[in-house]
């Protein structure tokens, strides 16, 4: 009798925890917060649409950089040499278009699938060869590829880019929708279906979760490693892209420590350093908090030392948070 009424006694449900709303709006209500600090501090000047549209367009960069970084950090990993692969890609396109006069579309392609994807492949190679840590290769990788820009261009911007670029990249859509919006968010939908339709995709998740149960399942780690620093470079290339169209040149220095924005969009958007555990969305939502912090504070008037100051503090806070919160959150 009573393991009949135990039998018939409904289950209890799981008590929400703080743990559950971290893995869930956390990022939503970072976003949140922080729109509605400056929007309180500059509100006839930061809640309007024109500046809204800015803080996405200029967010463009930090969200393709991150969501190249998220698959690194995806496998346990991380990819240092995202913003020295997004200055080579747009130096070597805008050669290609100034020096040798090829067409943009052309020069893209080059600059993308070819520069940017062998660059990272690069990467995972050396990553998969050596044994040694992502951190040590893409660490020496961001030097090596630093210093090929500045050989390259002769440590001079390179300008007089085709109009046609500038407007193909730097432009607006139907004069509505900027083209650098367009393209981050067509990657981050690309990206959502790689990681959630194709088995490529979750073969990531599961390598980044557990790489020795990954192989014992039959996964190629050398080649799901490979691709996911390729797909890195890919995105990194893609910044390239957009970032040279919207100076209209190609500056040697372009994207200077922009990968610790790549590393904190996708920490802050819920990925986790351990690997195994991330989304897509959460990645852009991730760049626009950056995206909005450096808005907030410069409308604030505060220096641009003190925004490194905020985004290193931010990053140790993102990490920690998700060093006590984030070994309970699966996908």
């Amino acid at each position: 009798m009573r393991w009949e009424e135990q039998k018939l006694k409904p289950l209890q449900k799981k008590k929400f925890t703080f743990n559950d709303y971290w893995d869930k709006y956390s990022t939503i209500t970072i976003l949140a917060l922080m729109v509605a600090v400056f929007g309180i501090l500059r509100p006839g000047s930061f809640l309007t649409g024109s500046n809204l549209v800015k803080i996405i367009e200029q967010s463009s960069i930090t969200i393709l950089l991150g969501l190249g970084e998220f698959f690194a950090i995806l496998l346990g990993g991380i990819d240092l040499s995202v913003s020295s692969t997004m200055a080579l890609s747009g130096a070597l396109t805008a050669q290609l278009m100034v020096n040798v006069g090829l067409h943009p579309l052309l020069a893209i392609f080059l600059g993308v699938l070819v520069f940017g994807a062998a660059i990272g492949m690069v990467n995972g190679f050396l990553v998969t060869a050596t044994g040694l840590p992502p951190f040590i290769i893409t660490l020496g990788t961001q030097a090596i590829l630093r210093s090929l820009v500045y050989i390259i261009t002769d440590a001079r911007a390179v300008s007089g880019l085709p109009a046609s670029f500038s407007k193909t990249m730097g432009g607006d859509v139907f004069g509505l929708i900027p083209v650098p919006i367009l393209v981050a968010v067509v990657t981050a939908v690309i990206l959502t279906f790689f990681t959630a339709k194709l088995q490529a995709g979750r073969n990531l998740y599961a390598l980044g979760g557990n790489s020795q149960s990954a192989w014992y399942a039959g996964i190629t780690v050398k080649k799901h490693t490979i691709l996911a620093f390729a797909i890195s470079g890919v995105c990194a290339a893609l910044a390239g892209m957009v970032n040279i169209a919207r100076l209209a040149a190609a500056e040697p220095n372009a994207g200077t420590g922009y990968e610790t924005y790549a590393i904190e969009a996708v920490i802050i958007g819920g990925a986790s350093f351990f690997g195994g555990v991330g989304k897509i969305p959460k990645v852009v939502i991730g760049g626009l908090i950056i995206g909005v912090i450096n808005n907030g504070l410069n409308m604030v008037g505060v220096s641009s030392y003190y925004q490194q100051l905020a985004m290193g503090c931010l990053l140790i806070l993102a990490v920690t948070l998700d060093r006590f919160f984030g070994a309970s959150r699966k996908n």
